[in-house]
């Protein structure tokens, strides 16, 4: 077999590896590109975002995290369902720390014991390879983010009207002027 490489050092490098390598290294590539242009609108929609609408978008961030745990389990990737599950686990301590427990009375603490079980869930299939208590995890996820779906406005809130009168506007008073019977003639 040939062997070639991408660099002067590695000298033993079948070619089949170098182009697995060079495949890889454009992937990344195109892939990073993406995401850079991903999390550029991500920000861009979080920065313009309502509560309610901040509150959804991390409901769907968990959903998508809970989902990739749930394919890495599948595939028996141990490290990326375990960071697909921390980064679940991260966002609903996020939803917790966002509720108001003043104003939000009975609701904010039951929502807040339901997330505080949602994350012992995910643990306990992070620990006994389950897919049970993510895809359980799953379906709770997916009735609050249909719930918050359902309050958001359809439509704007209405904005306050602000008239500002503009000086150009504003009709010339000819008494102040002193100028009113002169015409602009040389």
């Amino acid at each position: 077999m040939p062997r070639k490489s991408l660099s002067a050092g590695a000298k033993d490098t079948p070619a089949g590896v170098d182009k697995c390598l060079r495949e890889n290294m454009m992937w990344n590539n195109v892939h990073d590109a993406y995401n850079n242009g991903h999390d550029a609108y991500l920000e861009s929609k979080v920065l313009s975002a309502d509560p309610i609408e901040l509150v959804h978008l991390l409901y769907q961030a968990c959903m998508e995290a809970v989902r990739d745990a749930r394919h890495q389990l599948s595939e028996g990737r141990i490290m990326e369902r375990s960071r697909a599950i921390n980064r679940a686990c991260e966002i609903t301590f996020e939803l917790s720390a966002a509720l108001d427990q003043e104003r939000g009375g009975e609701l904010a603490a039951r929502l807040a014991a339901l997330y505080n079980y949602m994350r012992r869930r995910m643990i306990e299939a992070n620990l006994h390879q389950a897919d049970e208590p993510l895809a359980e995890v799953l379906g709770l996820l997916n009735t609050l983010g249909e719930a918050w779906e359902a309050i958001r406005p359809t439509e704007p809130l209405p904005q306050p009207e602000v008239e500002t009168e503009s000086a150009w506007s504003q009709p010339i008073l000819a008494e102040s002027t002193g100028y009113s019977s002169h015409a602009w003639s040389l």
